[in-house]
């Protein structure tokens, strides 16, 4: 039996190439049953995400045989010729598929390296696969553990910290320098994919004061209903700007839309209360003199450019780390999955039985010789060889119900039965 990782992701593939790849949820309903029908395959989990498709399943191992066979599903299911496919697919074995999983639950093999988003993709995908019944005892330890090594990840290394994009980064600085950045009023000029990326992170952070100023209503009036802000029109920013503590603007224009002297009013109207302005524009949205002003403070996207290169260097330090943690977590699974071997439990089973029929047997052997009548010492042997026998099992099967471990209860019932 073998642990197969196949897929395509941000590297390997293009965005026209991965969209004709993702997998829907309705599509899911279909394809999990439809996978685990191929020859093999024992278990299954499909992660679906805009940058990655990946399958990762417990199957057979014939080699290049059970490779082509997941790309030839997967080509088939999506309507791509198979060697389309075979251009763009990466797949790994054993040892390789399980560090790549546990790499991909961590962030490491993300766009953004240390992104947290892709971990709760993985537990849906998880999920959704042990609700289709597609996940079995092996996938469910590999699941449970790289949960766990990701977990390990984010709390001991610092590779999930410090912003590596221009809207984070711009959050991020907000948050420094409001003790209370969720009592702040905020002014998003622009409501573009950044824009939006930035109100993202002021709603995770619990920002309630969000306006959102557009050249088109309509636009702003979508961001705005998505975060509970206020939706205006550029034209209203002589009123807005006094209003706003922070204001980060990322508009297309090719000229300044916010002027030294429409900050030098709004200033005034605060009573000289400090304003943050965050211009992630290119061309820019804010006249540099703005910076001349006392009690407004400017900084552009090449300031927060410099924090990102710098936080980027940070990440890929305690990348380092998560694999050295990662390679270990591997490591102890693979161990524990060659203990699996049917045969070596077989073997190992047989001979301990063995000796334990042995010892009873050699007892009763001295009992007899001793004088015991037959009767007895048959009965004695009987009691002691089903209480050795069931000792163990017994053990198990109380922990399993402690612990609501249906599946090891499944088992034992499957195996009780079999013996009636």
């Amino acid at each position: 039996m073998t642990i197969f990782a196949l897929g395509v992701n941000h590297k390997t593939a293009s965005v026209d190439m991965r969209e004709r790849l993702a997998f829907s949820p309705e599509q899911l309903h279909h394809a999990l049953p439809a996978l685990r029908e191929q020859t093999g395959v024992r278990e299954a989990v499909i992660v679906s995400t805009c940058n990655r498709t990946e399958i990762y399943c417990h199957a057979e191992a014939n080699g290049v045989t059970s490779t082509d066979l997941l790309v030839g599903w997967l080509a088939g299911y999506h309507g791509i010729p198979a060697t389309t496919l075979q251009a763009h697919v990466y797949c790994h074995e054993d040892d390789a598929a399980i560090d790549h999983l546990m790499r991909v639950a961590s962030g490491l093999d993300s766009l953004i390296l240390g992104e947290p988003q892709i971990l709760g993709q993985v537990k849906q995908a998880y999920q959704f696969a042990k609700n289709q019944a597609s996940v079995g005892g092996i996938l469910e330890r590999l699941f449970q553990q790289t949960f766990h090594i990701a977990k390990r990840v984010r709390s001991e290394t610092a590779v999930g910290e410090n912003a590596v994009s221009v809207a984070f980064a711009a959050v991020n600085l907000a948050r420094h320098i409001f003790a209370e950045l969720e009592q702040a009023q905020v002014l998003l000029v622009g409501a573009g994919d950044t824009a939006e990326l930035v109100a993202q992170h002021l709603n995770e952070i619990g920002v309630k004061g969000l306006a959102v100023a557009n050249r088109t209503l309509a636009r702003a009036e979508q961001v705005a209903q998505n975060y509970k802000g206020q939706a205006h029109t550029l034209g209203e920013l002589p009123e807005l700007l006094p209003q706003a503590d922070i204001v980060i603007s990322s508009t297309a224009s090719t000229l300044p839309i916010i002027g030294k002297g429409m900050i030098e009013q709004a200033l005034k109207q605060r009573r000289r209360k400090p304003m943050l302005l965050i211009d992630l524009a290119v061309p820019r949205d804010i006249e540099a003199q703005v910076n001349e002003l006392n009690d407004a403070y400017l900084y552009t996207v090449d300031d927060l450019q410099g924090i990102i290169a710098e936080n980027m260097r940070s990440r890929e330090e305690a990348a380092a780390q998560a694999q050295g943690m990662i390679a270990e977590q591997t490591a102890q699974f693979m161990q524990w999955l060659r203990t699996l071997d049917h045969v070596d439990i077989l073997r190992e089973f047989r001979q301990s039985t063995e000796q334990l029929a042995q010892e009873q047997l050699q007892r009763a052997r001295n009992q007899l010789a001793a004088g015991k009548p037959a009767d007895e010492v048959l009965a004695e042997l009987t009691q002691r060889l089903t209480n050795q026998f069931l000792h163990q099992p017994t053990k198990v099967l109380r922990e399993a119900g402690a612990q609501g471990d249906f599946q090891a209860l499944a088992l034992f019932q499957q195996l009780y039965k079999d013996t009636q």
